[in-house]
């Protein structure tokens, strides 16, 4: 039995368009949909839309993680993920392992005839939101060989958001998690590494669902559908490329004018979400410490107690390559225990300021 996109019982989560509901398109890392049924075998129905890196998709089910790899080429596919299981109620979260090197669309999942889809508990009431990069997508992080070191060469196998230390946050918080987070991305358009030769900025990709110009039209992101009690930005990482202008001349045109807009950025998701905390930070990936400083200024000069600048105790300085899972773990712990000093009261639904 065919199980379509937009039967009631199936959970999504992230930034998905629903713009056709019986073919929603994921997109985003972490960006998932998750089925509770009976019967003894699962499927699901997909087609992949390639950018670059080759592009997995992951899951959990009852427990156990696996992945596939997907086609560069279009064309709807079957997947079968498990065959023969016991007989009784299952569980199943389907997810996106990377970010919008490529994106899926759904069309469903095949069970067993007469299997049952059954009632899934309610979402979290937490919600977070994670801005970032690369490291918050969780861009290498199953490379655990490589701790501490450059990373190996890949093709993206290495790459699964589930040991994100953003959704590793998110799960010891009991939190739901929209990771809008793209691997290169700095805060202007014209620097980082994303979408090259153009390359495409967060203060141009933060307001979008989709978003990549090698996947088709762009479209608005409309933020009434999520809203989040904390937010962090984790921007300031891929700001260096072309040209390390924070290190070079701190009070130089190039480095005030970053830190302008970046203030702007911050003020703008205030803006957008009147109640929630906002946590301004990087990673231990090695980066020249002018960019702390600078994201520092600029949380004191917003002045406002529900902003927050936030250090890792290794950061910009942990790790020349992507963060691994027991680093990304380590990174989670202390995140999650910097928000929990923040108070349970920050969880309550947004009031303004």
């Amino acid at each position: 039995m065919l199980v379509l996109p937009n039967q009631k019982e199936l959970q999504y989560s992230g930034r998905i368009d629903f713009e056709d509901p019986l073919a929603p398109v994921l997109i985003y890392a972490c960006s998932s949909v998750k089925i509770r049924f009976t019967g003894t075998s699962v499927k699901t129905v997909i087609e992949n839309h390639h950018a670059y890196w080759t592009n997995r998709l992951g899951y959990i089910l009852d427990g156990e993680q696996g992945c596939f790899v997907l086609p560069d080429a279009e064309g709807k596919q079957v997947y079968t993920l498990a065959e023969n299981l016991a007989e009784g109620e299952h569980e199943l979260l389907l997810f996106k392992r990377m970010d919008s090197c490529h994106t899926i669309t759904f069309f469903g999942f095949e069970l067993d005839e007469g299997a049952k889809v059954l009632a899934l508990p309610q979402k979290p009431s937490r919600r977070m939101e994670f801005f970032g990069d690369s490291v918050s997508c969780g861009e290498v992080s199953e490379a655990v060989a490589y701790a501490g070191k450059e990373d190996p060469e890949h093709d993206g196998e290495y790459s699964n958001s589930w040991y994100s230390y953003a959704w590793m946050t998110a799960r010891r918080l009991g939190a739901e998690i929209h990771d809008t987070s793209q691997g290169g991305i700095a805060l202007l358009s014209g620097t980082g590494w994303f979408a090259a030769p153009g390359y495409l900025g967060m203060e141009d990709c933060y307001d979008k669902l989709e978003y990549n110009p090698d996947l088709g039209v762009t479209k608005q992101w409309d933020f009434s559908k999520y809203t989040p009690q904390v937010v962090v930005v984790a921007i300031g990482q891929n700001d260096n490329h072309p040209e390390d202008y924070m290190a070079e001349n701190y009070d130089g045109e190039k480095a005030v004018y970053w830190r302008k807009h970046y203030r702007m950025f911050i003020e703008r998701l205030m803006e957008l979400y009147p109640g929630a905390q906002i946590i301004l930070a990087t990673t231990i990936l090695e980066h020249d410490a002018s960019w702390d400083r600078a994201i520092g200024e600029v949380c004191k000069e917003i002045g406002s107690g529900r902003v927050h600048h936030f250090l890792y105790s290794k950061n910009g300085c942990g790790t020349p390559g992507h963060i691994r899972i027991p680093e990304a773990r380590q990174m989670a712990e202390e995140l999650t225990g910097f928000i929990e000093t923040l108070g349970d009261g920050i969880w309550a639904e947004e009031k303004g300021e």
